[in-house]
């Protein structure tokens, strides 16, 4: 087709072949075209002369095209110029429209001045017509003479009396109406203050009311209005949002009574509508406190007159009770009012960053509300409690699983972030860099992080009122503020800002794109796993000998983006809780709960077989062991659960399952030494989160009600403190599978031990025992390559080889069935060789267990009555062990008797046991 359409074509054969196009296909533009030429072929297909036709069918689409194209290029000039004109015409219209509004203005202008004259003038005249009337009738009425005053006096006195005059009668009605009209005309100028109030206007309308002698019925008047203006403006405000949100017309929500209109506004217009309600909101009350700012500056500056002293006296009483009565009465009405509004709604699906503006926004009314009148505002206060409550649990259960989700899908790859990483910079606990001690102002039940606003010198002199009289909104201010700040927040799960990856992270890439001076060895500073505190300077002269400084040159902390998102989820918990201290116990609580599962997790990950099945003494220390029993009773939900526990349905629904370590994670293969990596990333992670809570106790403390606290020193001293003893079951397994004890045994059981000469040489699995801690020596270095290997985990993987190795010794000695004095001086002498050059590889001093298997050896000169006391205060030593020692000196230095004497001893120390 566009081979056909790129062949130039003569115009003329071009138009004949457009003309050679059916009439048909002009008819109209629902005909289909497809349909008609399937409908004209005939019965019996000829594929040649279909082909020409289609051929046929083609040209005469690309004459069309071609001739469409053209017709297009030949207006295009035209399309050009018209379209220049109407954007010309388009400006003309813009200027005469300027023109036409100034001109209305102007007009507008000229009207209202032109009325006010002609009005004037039209009263004069008739003050003018009436007066002469009035003069008239004077005249005839002689008895009625004196100054205007008395006239005035007079006129009112005298109705009755001359009520046959036509003139004081109609005089009397004209002044009654006047009255009535001015007092209304007064009542809706004096309602015009409650939201904006100005003072000329409010000064005239005082003046006005003084001079009709109706003082006390203004105040009765301005507090029904302010009371009206509240009502009225509320609806207006949350009508708008509902009325905007339905998207229609429908005049059903105008009937409505407020209550039901709030249960119709939708979650997302839910925060702006609160902040406008709020703004509105402040207006009046602000207009209310300007109002008794008035009255207090004239009773200052205006001395009560002479006359009349009494009743002036009188009224300024009456009118000072009335307004402080009023404060009190307007806060309950707006109080009332938000209260609806706030339970109108379910927020238990609020987005966390809706919820918190939510909170501020109610914190910061409270303060105005303390300002406003002292109120502690109780009903606002159990308003939020309650939708807080039902909202945190809902939150943290959501939390609580998507945790388990991150937990689950966990590699246990190390997240890179920079050496001076702490968790202030991040968004989530910029607040407590702002917000000043809860105990600074303890009258105040409910702070909001944004009250900090004004600097405390501006607290100090300016309250809410001072600072936003003239202009400004304190609402208005505060959501800007929240505005700036939630960019980040909102990026919660995961790091989606860039400058705060530029800000927390560092570049984390392959070794070849370090520069060299990087790669070089260091001395760390800090503590691998304290970051943020002050290393000892036996640390950091230990540090110093380290061979595990293997990250040349990065000390940053070991964590996972899922210890970020938890230590992200506790700024936002530790937030929640400054804003609304009511319920800081349930939200230390559920803070508790996430660092008890992520504890939980690592334990069940990495640690938890180990507990059962290694050999090891006091791997899990009692109390470690009851956190985590106490962990399972109660944040563990178990997989069966006993129908026998329906009536604990309510304390199961809290609970979430037991985490899984994901698939991707293999801790078996030997050369990544059994996922030490991962391992190393996982403890020591929940050992830098620990420091963190450790960091925040202070803070916490601060918002625990007293009663609540010993709660919180419970959980920091059984819970938080345990985190670094996970790393003794966890760092186990890897020593007690990355050396070949079995082998060691086995070689050992092949030496004859029953010699009769003092050896010089040392026995070859001595030799097997160090190559196998060597091999482990570069295998944990290979490791730290990828992932730095703090001190403490360096020396507990140490520890624990030693130790193992050692124990393996003495059960290879133990396994001895006859042994000579040259055979146990062989002994030392192949110990004495393996810790020579053992302390060559590691820095660790002392040798862990090196007493233990000194010892063991050196008992097989004991006596009898020496090795019988060594049974007895050596209960270290296995029954197997103890049994083998003696059955070897058999004959030796000890007889049958002695044996049998012996062997019951260490019967008795085991019976106990069984």
């Amino acid at each position: 087709m566009r081979e056909m359409r790129e062949q130039p074509i003569d115009p003329q054969a071009e138009q004949e072949i457009i003309n050679s196009i059916q009439e048909v296909y002009y008819s109209n533009d629902s005909f289909d075209m497809v349909q008609h030429e399937l409908e004209k072929l005939p019965p019996e297909l000829n594929l040649q002369e279909l082909e020409e036709y289609r051929d046929k069918l083609k040209r005469q689409q690309a004459a069309v095209s071609k001739k469409v194209a053209d017709l297009i290029l030949e207006k295009q000039p035209s399309y050009v110029k018209e379209l220049e004109r109407v954007t010309s015409l388009q400006t003309n219209l813009q200027l005469a429209a300027v023109i036409c509004t100034n001109a209305r203005r102007q007009l507008s202008i000229s009207k209202e001045d032109f009325t006010e004259a002609s009005l004037g003038l039209l009263a004069n005249q008739r003050r003018r017509h009436l007066l002469t009337g009035l003069l008239k009738s004077l005249r005839t009425i002689k008895t009625l003479s004196g100054s205007y005053l008395r006239f005035l006096f007079l006129v009112c006195v005298s109705v009755l009396t001359f009520k046959h005059y036509s003139c004081i009668s109609e005089l009397n009605s004209k002044l009654q109406d006047t009255l009535e009209q001015i007092e209304e005309q007064l009542d809706v100028a004096l309602s015009k203050t409650c939201k904006h109030f100005d003072v000329s206007h409010y000064t005239r309308v005082q003046l006005a009311y003084t001079l009709l002698e109706k003082t006390q019925t203004a105040m009765d008047q301005l507090h029904m209005h302010f009371t009206q203006a509240i009502h009225n403006t509320v609806f207006q405000v949350v009508l708008g949002y509902v009325e905007l949100c339905a998207g229609n017309a429908d005049t059903k929500f105008q009937k409505m009574q407020y209550k039901d209109l709030c249960t119709h506004i939708t979650q997302d217009s839910y925060v702006p509508c609160l902040s406008d309600l709020c703004k509105a909101l402040w207006e009046v009350m602000l207009s209310y406190h300007r109002t008794m700012q008035w009255h207090e500056e004239q009773d200052k500056e205006e001395a009560p007159p002479t006359t009349g002293m009494h009743e002036a006296a009188v009224d300024h009483s009456y009118v000072k009770k009335k307004l402080e009565h009023g404060l009190t009465r307007i806060w309950q009405e707006v109080q009332l009012k938000v209260k609806a509004y706030l339970l109108g709604t379910d927020m238990s699906n609020f987005k966390y960053d809706d919820f918190i503006v939510v909170l501020d926004v109610i914190s910061r009314l409270m303060q105005v509300g303390e300002e406003f009148c002292g109120s502690k505002s109780e009903l606002l206060q159990e308003s939020i409690k309650r939708q807080s409550v039902n909202y945190f649990k809902n939150y943290h259960r959501t939390r609580l699983e998507e945790l388990r989700m991150f937990l689950e899908n966990e590699t246990w790859e190390l997240c890179p972030v920079k050496s001076n990483f702490n968790i202030a910079q991040l968004h989530e606990f910029k607040f407590m860099g702002q917000s000043r001690s809860p105990s600074v102002s303890p009258s105040r039940q409910v702070l909001s992080s944004q009250d900090q606003v004004l600097s405390s010198q501006d607290q100090e002199v300016l309250s809410l009122f001072q600072h936003f009289s003239q202009e400004g909104n304190p609402f208005e201010r505060h959501i800007d503020n929240k505005d700036e700040e939630t960019e980040d927040v909102l990026a919660s799960n995961g790091y989606e800002s860039d400058e705060l990856e530029k800000c927390v992270y560092q570049d984390y890439d392959s070794d070849s794109d370090v520069p060299d001076e990087l790669k070089q060895d260091y001395v760390d500073e800090q503590t691998g796993d304290v970051p943020l505190k002050s290393a000892s300077r036996e640390t950091l002269r230990s540090r110093k000998k380290s061979d595990y400084s293997l990250n040349k040159g990065s000390n940053a902390p070991i964590l996972t983006n899922t210890t970020l998102n938890v230590i992200r989820l506790v700024g936002k918990y530790i937030q929640m809780m400054n804003i609304l201290k009511p319920i800081a116990f349930d939200v230390i609580h559920c803070v508790s709960q996430l660092f008890d599962y992520y504890l939980y997790a690592v334990y069940t990950f990495f640690g938890r077989n180990d507990m059962y099945e290694s050999s090891g003494p006091g791997l899990i220390s009692s109390r470690l062991r009851t956190t985590l029993n106490r962990i399972q009773e109660s944040l563990i939900q178990m997989v069966l659960p006993s129908p026998q526990r329906n009536s604990g349905a309510l304390s199961e629904k809290e609970k979430v399952p037991s985490p899984h370590l994901s698939q991707l994670v293999v801790l078996t293969a030997s050369e990544t030494l059994y996922g030490l990596a991962q391992r190393v990333v996982a403890t020591e992670s929940l050992v830098f989160l620990a420091e963190q809570f450790e960091f925040l106790q202070s803070h916490l403390d601060t918002m625990m009600p007293a009663a609540k606290k010993p709660f919180l020193q419970q959980f920091y001293s059984q819970t938080v403190s345990t985190a670094s003893e996970l790393r003794k079951p966890i760092y186990w397994v890897v020593a007690a599978k990355a050396l070949d004890y079995e082998q060691m045994l086995l070689l050992m059981a092949g030496v004859k031990w029953d010699i009769r000469e003092i050896m010089s040489q040392h026995n070859v699995y001595v030799d097997v025992l160090l190559k196998e801690f060597e091999e482990f020596n570069k295998r944990l270095g290979d490791v730290s390559r990828h992932v730095r290997v703090p001190l403490p985990v360096s020396n507990v993987l140490w520890e624990h080889c030693i130790r193992l190795a050692n124990r393996t010794l003495v059960e290879g000695y133990g396994n001895v069935k006859k042994c000579s004095n040259e055979g146990r001086a062989l002994m030392q002498l192949d110990f004495q060789q393996f810790l020579m050059k053992l302390e060559k590889l590691t820095d660790m001093r002392p040798i862990p267990d090196k007493d233990f298997v000194e010892t063991y050896i050196k008992a097989y000169y004991l006596t009898e009555n020496d090795m019988e006391q060594f049974i007895k205060n050596h209960r270290e030593y296995s029954m197997k062990q103890l049994a083998n020692l003696v059955n070897v000196c058999l004959g030796s230095h000890i007889n049958k008797k002695a044996r049998q004497k012996l062997l019951a001893a260490i019967d008795d120390i085991d019976r106990p046991k069984r």
